[in-house]
């Protein structure tokens, strides 16, 4: 309601995975590159955490991205809190696999067929687990680990990318065997004071802005409230966004995010 106003096509800060948000920061690119060395030279599994809010999902769609249908076939599972059965009837799902059959060696069979037929064809297969540490049971990731003894004599024929909160990290300690497959890993941590200033410039950039809408104060304010955790900023900014609109400000400054914090 508020994009007219303020010289906007779409509002910069929505709380959605949008790729087009995605804020190259150095972890950020950091954390990209990794999984994208995992998939390219087949390293089998990969590791990527973070704090809550730290844009790890878009993370994860700026990566789909970056991996072409014609090479590679990927599956997102976002939802994993399912029992064993059903975890694995879900990832043939995501992959457009039949997901009902005789049971847990029907599943597998079909998958391992799957892999096989991309290898023949020159594409990679990339499995993608989001909000990892939402898995109910310590057999799950026994699953997982099954799945990546699907290989060939030089390489994989899966890779996976497991993502997740920092306490997905404590889980893989008590399943030694999977955690010892998992060849890349990374941690995301929230922005510093200069990098929240970017990111919200950058936002506003791709939100279609002219000029600059925060002022100084402004942006001082955000980080100290925030401490650069972009989800956070992101309901901040909206907030002050609206605020400033409703009190036909000229730009966010102080005053108005302080009116913004007042309404949280």
């Amino acid at each position: 309601m508020y994009e007219a106003y303020w010289g906007l096509a779409r509002s910069p800060f929505q709380n959605v995975p949008d790729p087009a948000f995605f804020f190259p920061s150095s972890q950020h690119r950091e954390g990209l590159a990794r999984l994208l060395y995992a998939v390219r030279y087949g390293k089998g599994a990969a590791l990527l955490t973070g704090t809550v809010g730290s844009g790890k999902t878009t993370l994860a769609r700026a990566f789909v991205l970056q991996l072409s249908q014609a090479r590679y076939d990927v599956g997102l599972v976002t939802n994993p809190a399912l029992p064993r059965a059903e975890f694995l009837a879900e990832i043939n799902q995501q992959f457009g696999l039949p997901a009902s059959g005789n049971g847990k060696v029907d599943l597998l069979h079909r998958f391992n067929e799957r892999l096989v037929e991309n290898r023949r064809k020159d594409r990679e297969t990339v499995l993608i687990v989001d909000e990892g540490q939402a898995i109910l049971e310590r057999d799950v990731f026994e699953e997982l680990r099954l799945l990546l003894n699907f290989q060939l004599n030089d390489r994989f024929l899966l890779t996976l990318v497991l993502m997740g909160q920092p306490e997905l990290t404590e889980m893989l300690a008590g399943v030694e065997q999977f955690a010892q497959r998992i060849a890349i890993r990374f941690h995301l941590k929230a922005l510093d004071g200069k990098e929240t200033r970017e990111y919200i410039a950058f936002r506003l950039q791709r939100a279609g802005a002219e000029r600059p809408l925060f002022t100084e104060e402004a942006l001082d304010l955000v980080w100290e409230r925030t401490r650069g955790v972009p989800r956070i900023i992101n309901t901040l900014c909206d907030l002050c966004l609206l605020e400033g609109f409703a009190a036909k400000a000229s730009v966010v400054d102080g005053r108005v995010v302080r009116g913004a914090l007042a309404s949280l």
